[in-house]
């Protein structure tokens, strides 16, 4: 048994000849941990509240996503804008539309975004609503309606709040992909907010194919970007530019500048005023297949006979060259030489004379989303306006005229909130 076990032994000792030796792994250090942060660091994980606890005022908007309602918290007294999610089609769980305008809004904190407050829920599943700040007025229904031409001083405050919106949304990696005036909200104090994220998104560099990469069908057609509208596979935060500039002409004209019925027509419009793009203003047309659609439309008589150069400074004469150059620069063709958020809020159209208004000074009108319309003589907000349950022309025409944005339209007013309260909450859910 003995020379069994030393032959034995010989035998293990001939095998770890043959064997690289083993690595012992040294003991792992204990981990280091930081101060646990207390409970109160750490926001609560509690239900969402009830919708009953919202007392519904009017209603003011239909949309695609969503119905809106004005409503006033019944202990506080704060009114809001409680849009309703349209779940009654929706087979794949929460509308994803609505989960990028939440996800957004929580994202982008700032004193030109719409805020969200919260999110309520009704007695089912399919009874979920976004409570929002309520805010007076949609800046296109101001424009459209004629009860404001904004002065050189009050765009330019605009103006830079909408850039300081934009450059936000574009320092955190999100493209808002809808800017347009009827997104734009202004309450009686001057203040813009944006609003509508249902279309807006993150992007990255390089492009996030992961996603499944970014549809160019977005925009509302009056503010796409030409490279849009010509078939760009890949883009990035200068389609926002382009919308904003489009934007800040409409304030100038009190009209929007380009009003294509389809995607051709806006071309033609497009290139009319600023001239017949080339390889040189929009260097990815000379890699365009001559086959392509895009190619032969441009081929066609009615886009060639377009005059090459630029008339947008003929169309403003009244704006100065630094303003010239700010808007041209916003609506240059080539979306890698157009202007940034950043670079928009430096320019030096916003340091010269006349300054931008303090948003205070801004003047208040009537809010048609919250029932209010000008007495006969009226002048304006205040004394100038009364409450009534149906604007002009009934319920339609209130729908209309009422602040959109995408469903969600603020408004709000001593006279119209003490209009149509209703507290019965059978008739919308």
């Amino acid at each position: 048994m003995l020379r069994r076990q030393q032959n034995g032994g010989e035998g293990s000792s001939r095998l770890s000849e043959h064997h690289a030796p083993v690595r012992i792994r040294p003991p792992r250090p204990p981990p280091t941990r930081g101060p646990i942060p207390p409970r109160s660091a750490h926001p609560p994980i509690t239900s969402c509240s009830s919708v009953s606890d919202y007392e519904k005022l009017n209603h003011i908007e239909e949309g695609t996503y969503g119905v809106v309602f004005r409503a006033r918290h019944r202990v506080t007294g704060e009114v809001v804008a409680l849009k309703k999610l349209k779940m009654d089609r929706e087979t794949n769980g929460f509308p994803i539309t609505s989960l990028r305008e939440i996800r957004t809004l929580m994202m982008a904190q700032h004193e030109n975004v719409v805020r969200v407050k919260e999110v309520v829920v009704g007695e089912t599943l399919t009874q979920i609503f976004i409570v929002f700040e309520f805010v007076e007025h949609d800046i296109k229904t101001l424009l459209t309606a004629g009860e404001v031409h904004f002065t050189l001083s009050e765009i330019k405050t605009l103006l830079h709040q909408l850039l300081s919106a934009v450059s936000l949304l574009h320092s955190q990696w999100i493209i808002h992909r809808d800017l347009k005036t009827s997104n734009l909200l202004m309450n009686n104090r001057g203040q813009l907010k944006l609003a509508d994220f249902g279309l807006a998104r993150l992007y990255g560099d390089p492009p996030m194919d992961d996603y499944g990469g970014m549809t160019s069908l977005v925009v509302t057609l009056w503010y796409r970007a030409p490279e849009l509208l010509l078939g760009a596979k890949e883009y990035d935060t200068a389609i926002d530019m382009w919308s904003v500039g489009c934007i800040f002409a409409e304030f100038l004209k009190s009209e929007p500048l380009f009003t294509g019925k389809n995607e051709s027509d806006q071309l033609y419009q497009i290139f009319s005023l600023l001239g017949r793009p080339t390889s040189s203003s929009y260097p990815p047309l000379s890699s365009l297949s001559t086959s392509s659609s895009t190619s032969k439309l441009l081929r066609s008589s009615s886009f060639s006979s377009i005059q090459p150069y630029s008339t947008l400074r003929a169309s403003f004469p009244f704006l100065t060259s630094q303003g010239q150059d700010l808007l041209s620069r916003l609506l240059t063709y080539d979306p890698a030489r157009r202007i940034t958020a950043q670079q928009a809020l430096q320019h030096p159209w916003f340091t010269e004379a006349p300054l931008g208004k303090h948003p205070d000074s801004f003047g208040s009108f009537p809010s048609w989303a919250a029932g209010e319309r000008k007495r006969k003589g009226g002048a304006g907000g205040g004394a100038g306006t009364e409450a009534t349950t149906d604007a002009p022309g009934g319920g339609a025409d209130r729908r209309r005229k009422g602040a959109v944005v995408d469903g969600l339209v603020g408004s709000a007013g001593s006279t119209g909130e003490a209009m149509g309260l209703v507290t019965d909450w059978s008739a919308l859910l």
